[in-house]
């Protein structure tokens, strides 16, 4: 990371941090694709049951991961100003405490997992595939938020390339193993579906032991000397990552947890309403990599901006991020409308499945803009550790707004599952706007603060 003058050398360190991480999220993404595509061509029930577990972990992992995201803004304020040595405590306790929260997430999932998919109304099959897809998965806990602690630090550093590689290598590792492990290639037992939460697993851990190599052994980041730092517990770093993280996680938890709920209630509709919705979920999810790779490019530019008090750089970086996004969202709107049927086909052979994923696929181009607008825009506030009001919006728009809307037009008119659909985009919309609101005022409370030194740059509005 340095300091920038001009708009073209915002644009090009803001590209240089961007295209490293769109490539590390479109790989991640693309790892929950293939394993819903690859279980779906071993069976519906187990693409079904892949999708129910995903849509548990999800929203509980990312959540209690997105605590430990709080390491990417403190750090990139912390170089901003200066101070090396904050660094690498923020990174050594983010480890702590991402095994404290991993045990915290162990001893919730054995006492809360099957009562959950108890109280589900799924097929017998389908639950138990779900079941043994989550005890799967959660061989790889641990290194799984370690490394997102790990991450935080590389990228916040402004060295996102490195996370590509990690992520680059991570995928064809995932594919292999799902190949083996699903259906039961090379001498390995074929566990359909189960397989490619065992898969995901050993991925992490093999992510995990690059990352700590990396940390340790390699330039710039040995000379941070994570491991060489005092190791007893700091309570004031840790008071400083829950402060900023706990709001983060919830935030994500609520996001995801809106959409995984949802997904739990397209169980009532059957299982093949249940696969086709996922279908068109997960290749959502692959769209949403861009807004989402331009929000944390965004956290550590703006972070880095407002660590050193150059609020107007960081307001310019802001604009440049969003504008990319929100040009972005208007391609991917007029491909999905041309190309929906396409798309379908690279989830499913069968010709009812095929047309279910297709008219899922229409809702996801309103799915578009608000996603361009909002995710940008909260990786902006996380930059200037504005985290609080973020998740109250969340809160509003998606529970009070979203789901509401969603339950009342699936149940009480004809629109059946699509209504659910209907609700998430209402609630895009709403968190989107009032993103908005919350980030002018955030930038023109930061502007007065900081107006003697910034009196002779650019323009604010």
């Amino acid at each position: 990371m340095k300091q920038t003058y001009t708009i073209s050398e915002k644009l090009q360190q803001l590209f240089v941090i961007f295209v490293p991480i769109f490539v590390t999220q479109a790989a991640l993404a693309g790892i929950q694709v293939l394993d819903a595509m690859m279980s779906g061509r071993f069976s519906a029930r187990d693409l079904a049951g892949v999708a129910i577990g995903g849509n548990i972990w999800a929203p509980v992992v990312n959540g209690v991961g997105g605590i430990l995201l709080a390491v990417t803004p403190i750090v990139a304020q912390h170089l901003g100003a200066g101070r090396k040595q904050e660094v690498s405590a923020t990174v050594l306790q983010g480890l702590y405490l991402s095994l404290v929260l991993c045990g915290v997430l162990v001893a919730a999932g054995a006492t809360g997992l099957p009562l959950l998919l108890g109280a589900m109304d799924l097929e017998p099959e389908v639950r138990a595939i779900a079941h043994r897809y989550l005890i799967a998965l959660s061989w790889g806990l641990v290194p799984a938020l370690a490394y997102n602690v790990l991450r935080c630090f590389f990228d916040a550093l402004g060295l996102t390339r490195v996370t590509m590689a990690i992520a680059l290598i991570g995928l064809p590792v995932n594919v292999l193993f799902n190949y083996l492990l699903i259906f039961g290639k090379a001498g390995f037992p074929a566990l359909g579906g189960v397989g490619a939460g065992y898969a995901s697993a050993v991925t992490y851990w093999i992510e995990l032991a690059i990352a700590l190599f990396l940390a340790a052994q390699v330039q710039p980041f040995a000379s941070y000397a994570v491991f060489r730092q005092p190791l007893q517990i700091q309570p004031r770093a840790w008071g400083e990552q829950l402060r900023v993280g706990i709001p983060i996680g919830l935030t994500i938890a609520l996001e995801i947890g809106i959409f995984s709920l949802v997904s739990l209630l397209m169980s009532g509709f059957g299982t093949l309403v249940v696969a086709a919705h996922q279908s068109a979920l997960s290749f959502s999810t692959l769209l949403f990599m861009f807004p989402l790779s331009v929000a944390q490019a965004l956290t550590i530019v703006v972070g880095f901006e407002v660590g050193a008090g150059r609020i107007r750089d960081a307001i310019q970086y802001r604009r440049l991020g969003l504008t990319a996004s929100i040009s972005v969202a208007a391609v991917i709107m007029l491909s999905l409308s041309l190309f929906s049927k396409q798309i379908a086909g690279l989830y499913t052979r069968d010709p009812e499945l095929l047309a279910l994923v297709q008219s899922f696929l229409r809702y996801v181009i309103f799915f578009q803009l608000s996603d361009a607008v909002g995710a940008p825009i909260q990786g902006t506030l996380r930059g200037y550790k504005d985290v609080s009001v973020v998740l109250a919006v969340v809160l509003l728009a998606h529970w009070c707004v979203g789901l509401p809307t969603g339950y009342t037009l699936a149940h009480w008119t004809r629109l059946g599952p699509y209504g659910y659909w209907i609700g998430l985009i209402s609630g895009l919309a709403v968190a989107a706007l009032g993103l908005w609101l919350r980030l002018r005022r955030t930038e023109a409370r930061h502007l007065a603060a900081f107006a003697p030194q910034e009196a002779s740059g650019p323009s604010a509005v």
